[in-house]
Formats: C-alpha cells, sequence, structure tokens
C-alpha cells in the first residue's frame, strides 16, 4: 500500500523529548487525549463523553488506517523506516541523543517497545480509572511480578494484605526470597496500630511497598485503602517512597477506582472482567506517568508485553464491558438472595449481604459503586459436600478464573488457594466447605436452578 510507511509513521508523534526509548510511550499521540475527548461539532464543543461512549472510538484515528472503522491488527514484531535517515532519526530521539523538533513526528520502531493496538487500548483503559498512563501485559501474573521486581530491592520487605490470589501468594512467599526479599501480611480484622507495629517490627526502613487485594479472592473481605496509604505515607522516606498498590481484577474497572482512594498503581488481570470471555491471557497497571514509564522499562527488559492479537480482542471486549458487568452483577444478586434461604447453605460471602453500621460495611459504602458479581459460600457439610455439589453442576461449569460471560465455580481450598499453607487457610476461612462463584450473563433463574439442582444432591 502507497501509504503503509505513511500511516504507520503518523500514528505517533511526540512533541516532548523523551529520556529515554521508554519515556516515548507516556507521550504517544493518543496520550495527549484524555477523557476530555470532544467531538469535531459545535454543539458538542462542552459536552464530557463517558467512558462507555469512548470504548468505541476513543485515541484511533480512521484516516491513518485507510478508513477501517476499527482499529486493524497490526501483527508485525518490527516496523519499516523510510531510510536510513529516518531510522537513526527515531533512535537518536528515542534514546535522548537529541532533541524532538517542533511538529516532528516520532515513527515505530519495534513491537516490543510500543505498537498501535496496544496503544490504544492503553489509553481507552484509562478512562475508567482515570490514570495518566497504563501498561498490558502478557498475563496478570506478569503484570503483578513486574510491579513487585521494580519497586523492590534485596532487603526490602512487602507488605501484602492476605487472602490473596494463590498465585500472588506462591509468588511472594516462595520467588521474591530468592532475590533476598522478605514480606508480612495483614488481614481485614488488622487496625492501622496493628499494621504499623508490624512494619516497625520487621524494620520500618525496609519496606519496600504495600500491596493489597481488595475485595480479597475468596473470601470478599475488604481493606481500607485510605488506611493503607496512611500508613504508606507514615513510612516513606524523601529517598524511598513507600507506594501502594492495588490489585482490582474482583472488582474490574467499573465498581471500583483504586487511585482515586490514595493507591499509586492499580492492578488487573485484564484476562477477567476486561477480556471477559475466556479466550485471552493478559494483565495491566495503571497509575502516573513518573511510575508508569518505571514499569514499562522493566516490562521491556522482561519481554513480557501483549501481543497485538490479544489487544485487538481485549479493545472489542471494552465495548461491551459495561453492560456484560451490570449484566453480571444483577444476576449476583438473585443468586445470592437465593444461596442465602438454602437450608444447606451455612453462609454467603457477598457485598451486598454486610450489615450497616459494621467497619466492612463502611468501606464499601466508601470505595465500591456495586457488589460485583463475585460470591462465595460455605455449604453444610466438608470437602465432600462442595465437591459433590460442583461435580453435579451443568450450566455453571467447574473451572477456576472469574468475570468471563459464563458462570464458574470452584473449590479455593484445593484448587486456586492449594499452595496457601492450612494454617492461613484457617485463620482467613478458606476452608474446606467453602465454594467459589462467578456470576456469568446467563438467564439468572437457569443458575439457580443449576444450583438448587446441584445442591440437592448433597
Amino acid at each position: 500500500m502507497a501509504k503503509a510507511g505513511k500511516i504507520l509513521l503518523s500514528l505517533f508523534y511526540f512533541k516532548e523529548k523523551p529520556k529515554s526509548v521508554f519515556a516515548q510511550i507516556n507521550n504517544s499521540i493518543f496520550a495527549k487525549t484524555r477523557i476530555n475527548f470532544r467531538l469535531n461539532h459545535p454543539s458538542m464543543e462542552n459536552h464530557q463523553f463517558r467512558p462507555e461512549s469512548l470504548m468505541m472510538s476513543y485515541g484511533y484515528k480512521p484516516e491513518l488506517s485507510e478508513g477501517a472503522i476499527k482499529c486493524p491488527i497490526f501483527q508485525t514484531s518490527t516496523f519499516v523506516f523510510k531510510n536510513a535517515e529516518a531510522g537513526k532519526r527515531f533512535f537518536e530521539v528515542a534514546y535522548g541523543l537529541s532533541e524532538q523538533r517542533p511538529g516532528e513526528e516520532q515513527g515505530l520502531i519495534y513491537s516490543r517497545l510500543n505498537n498501535p493496538d496496544l496503544e490504544v487500548l492503553e489509553n481507552r483503559l484509562t478512562l475508567w480509572d482515570g490514570a495518566e498512563a497504563c501498561a498490558v501485559f502478557s498475563s496478570g501474573m506478569s503484570a503483578i511480578s513486574t510491579v513487585l521486581l521494580e519497586f523492590l530491592k534485596p532487603g526490602d520487605f512487602v507488605l501484602f494484605s492476605a487472602p490473596v490470589y494463590g498465585g500472588t501468594d506462591h509468588f511472594i512467599k516462595h520467588v521474591l526470597p530468592q532475590w533476598g526479599i522478605e514480606s508480612a501480611s495483614f488481614d481485614a480484622n488488622d487496625s492501622e496500630a496493628a499494621i504499623a507495629a508490624i512494619i516497625e517490627a520487621k524494620g520500618q526502613k525496609k519496606l519496600g511497598l504495600i500491596y493489597v487485594e481488595t475485595p480479597a479472592n475468596p473470601t470478599n473481605a475488604l481493606i481500607d485503602l485510605k488506611m493503607c496509604k496512611r500508613i504508606a505515607d507514615k513510612f516513606s522516606a524523601p529517598d524511598k517512597p513507600v507506594y501502594l498498590a492495588v490489585d482490582n481484577t474482583y472488582m474490574g474497572p467499573l465498581w471500583s477506582h483504586p487511585l482515586k482512594h490514595g493507591a499509586d498503581l492499580v492492578m488487573y488481570s485484564a484476562t477477567k472482567y476486561i477480556g471477559g470471555h475466556s479466550d485471552v491471557i493478559a494483565g495491566a497497571v495503571l497509575g502516573n506517568n513518573a511510575l508508569m514509564t518505571r514499569i514499562k522499562t522493566m516490562r521491556t527488559f522482561m519481554g513480557n508485553m501483549m501481543s497485538p492479537w490479544t489487544g485487538w480482542l481485549l479493545l472489542r471486549s471494552l465495548e461491551t464491558l459495561k453492560p456484560r458487568m451490570e449484566l453480571q452483577a444483577q444476576n449476583a444478586i438473585k443468586v445470592a438472595e437465593f444461596l442465602r434461604e438454602h437450608p444447606k447453605v451455612e453462609k454467603v460471602y457477598y457485598l451486598g449481604f454486610l450489615e450497616e453500621g459494621t467497619e466492612q460495611y463502611a468501606i464499601y459504602r466508601h470505595q465500591y459503586h456495586s457488589p460485583g458479581a463475585m460470591l462465595s459460600f460455605d455449604i453444610v457439610g466438608g470437602e465432600k459436600e462442595a465437591f459433590t455439589f460442583l461435580n453435579n453442576l451443568k450450566l455453571i461449569k467447574l473451572a477456576v478464573s472469574l468475570g468471563s460471560t459464563e458462570s464458574l465455580a470452584e473449590h479455593p481450598a484445593t484448587m486456586t488457594h492449594a499452595d496457601v499453607s492450612q494454617v492461613e487457610k484457617d485463620k482467613l476461612g478458606i476452608s474446606e466447605k467453602l465454594v467459589r462463584i462467578s456470576v456469568g450473563v446467563e438467564y439468572y433463574e437457569d443458575l439457580i436452578f443449576d444450583i438448587e439442582r446441584a445442591l440437592s444432591v448433597v
């Protein structure tokens, strides 16, 4: 195509001199327009569009891609330079060897650094959380591990909330110690003073990062983010700030926005609600430009960049994110209410059932817009009864993961949290009778029928 080179080169330009090849990613044309995006029409000049309205168009110009209504898949590892002089110039600017000239466009170099599909995706994701920048990854765990490795060094310790996703728990307890990084945990029952005492006992100068997953997986316990931010600020030093990183996977980008409650970084397994169809593995991290430049630098060297094809699939999923999640939340209310009244269910762990006047309810009202679509329950009995229930589900699938269109059920104690010590499981309520359900978009009466029939066999 005669315009191919021009199209690729026109996708990005930089107004300021990037400090490095990694800084350029934050200065792309897509990052220059935020949520105050305006349509080119006089009557809409003062109208501010909501994220769900911008998911179909934000950050993409059809005229730069032969008029295609949707962003094409840029399935390429590298990008062709018009000539040697152009290639030389791209690297001079990318590595900060030369200042960018006024009006000069910066071209693409290599997909491990940036790619049009991923740039569009990253900037659309910033709209939900109100973040300055985003980095997408090949998996949720690659996003988590990159954050932990970037902000911790030998001799540090990470303070984390418990319980967390089983993979995160394993990485913190078994992988980080190989690099001389220790850990300490707290849970929703610990007070601010108790958490501060944990830090002082470990050595406050060694605190490198506070890592929180809220609601907790799989108990739905809530952690007060403003409290965590106060603790982070208390133990920060001018030469060693303590950042607060929050895994927001359970609530997706719709029902909670941790950056607005003091978090420095918010992370997602984009496999879950963002992807929402059980057909991709992906992750994302969002925050301010300075922190995200560090994360993107680490991502480049770790090589855990998302593929263009996965990025394109997520762009497609973002268009239906809000209606999917809203329907899932509506279904979850019906399922939770049914379970609460069933004689073979001891207790339902669901945010919509938190009692007014409790600390957990106060956190919920402050931090969340919905009780979400994740719930767990204790079945009367133990592992045998839980397995009987799971083995007799038909519509709901017995599988790990969450946030997809189909409903899923699993047994945390022997599956997602199998590697967590028995002492921790007992302390946190991850018992043999606990079952976790991710509610999908099916008709709620069919979900209830399936659950009722499976319980009848127990």
